[in-house]
């Protein structure tokens, strides 16, 4: 099966019940039985569902792996994740990523006695003299966010499996579509489904794919222990969402060229950042593992200050103001004091997030008019 074929079908069989084609929302927590353990599958909606089994499989399905997991949010994913680990593990992370990232890094885990080594990761053979004997996983995000950094997979995963680490890649960004990480060596895949996937800004939920059955197995045990899981409603929608996740995509890194070809030749603009520039940073890399770059831009004015941003974003039209991305509709954010306000600001810098930083997720409607949108703004 292609891949825009498996968005539809991967995973997927019509209900047992009566044949439907679209997998119903069985609204349940728990399911009868005919005597103790006797069941057709499922107990407990905690443990299982046939709705979230359904859109488990159909994550499995497009990221080419053999076991998906649904979760609450893209970061009780990543909580699961670091579940894997033991006090005096140590983990290898880019530095260069998402606040909540961040936050659960260092506010919680660093408590349980957890050690992260944030690093650039441009050049990714950098990544091996940060390991030693209690390094147990690399976490990558490509392209990250929101400086849109592209990381070497293949060279992450030969250094992994040379050391015996898992790597896990948070594919949110890129989606499926354009990249999948466990064809490129991953272990683990995650996905803020919230995003890309779900494509309507109307739920919330994360998404683990992986191959190997015992991580899978651990995986599982995490997800019903903890508990962090999603409902049936929010289920079928990332599921629908999913069905049309490769035409949106095609139209995302459309109108993503077209807004990061005006903006870098703006006048007022002093940088832009977008994978598919000739002289983006591992331009190269990224036409090798991505199909295309994507629908995520970021930049910065001339000015390059806080206030002149602020300018910026309450003037668009088109696109909202708002937190998240992947939406079909345009969203900016100013990083510095949304997505990554959690992150020190001299951290942040250190990684380019400065105050004048703006983000786009530019969405899917007509091009022209996200470009006027964008004229007027910046004026």
């Amino acid at each position: 099966m292609k891949f825009n074929t498996k968005t539809i079908h991967g995973g997927q069989e019509h209900d047992p019940a009566y044949g439907s084609v679209m997998p119903p929302i069985y609204q349940t927590s728990t399911y009868a039985q005919s005597t103790p353990g006797g069941h057709k599958g499922y107990e407990y909606s905690r443990t299982h569902n046939p709705t979230r089994n359904a859109l488990e499989n159909s994550f499995a399905s497009i990221e080419n792996g053999k076991y998906g997991l649904a979760f609450g949010s893209g970061l009780a994913a990543i909580d699961a994740v670091i579940k894997l680990l033991q006090p005096g593990d140590e983990v290898i992370s880019t530095n260069d990523l998402y606040g909540g990232s961040y936050r659960l890094f260092t506010k919680i885990y660093e408590d349980f006695g957890i050690k992260f080594h944030f690093i650039g990761m441009e050049n990714a053979h950098r990544i091996e003299d940060y390991i030693n004997d209690n390094t147990k996983l690399i976490w990558v995000e490509t392209p990250t966010n929101p400086m849109m950094n592209i990381i070497d997979i293949v060279v992450a995963s030969k250094i992994s499996k040379k050391h015996n680490v898992l790597l896990a890649v948070d594919n949110t960004f890129a989606t499926p579509y354009l990249q999948q990480p466990l064809n490129l060596g991953a272990d683990i895949v995650m996905h803020s489904a919230t995003k890309y996937l779900g494509g309507h800004s109307d739920v919330v939920m994360g998404a683990l794919v992986v191959k190997d059955e015992k991580l899978a197995e651990r995986l599982y045990f995490i997800q019903n222990a903890s508990g962090a899981v999603c409902g049936p409603q929010d289920s079928f929608l990332v599921l629908r969402g999913i069905k049309t996740l490769h035409i949106r995509m095609q139209r995302h890194c459309e109108n993503g060229r077209a807004v990061a070809e005006y903006l870098n030749s703006h006048p007022k603009i002093e940088k832009v950042y977008w994978p598919g520039f000739e002289n983006h940073p591992n331009h190269n890399i990224a036409k090798s593992q991505m199909n295309d770059f994507g629908g995520m831009v970021s930049f910065t004015a001339k000015s390059n200050n806080y206030e002149e941003a602020i300018k910026i974003v309450e003037k668009l039209k088109v696109f909202t103001l708002a937190e998240s991305l992947g939406g079909v509709e345009s969203l900016a954010g100013h990083p510095a004091s949304m997505t990554h306000a959690s992150i020190p600001k001299e951290e942040r810098e250190k990684t380019g997030v400065v105050d004048s930083l703006i983000r786009l997720s530019v969405g899917i409607e007509d091009e022209e008019d996200l470009i006027n949108d964008l004229k007027q703004a910046i004026g």
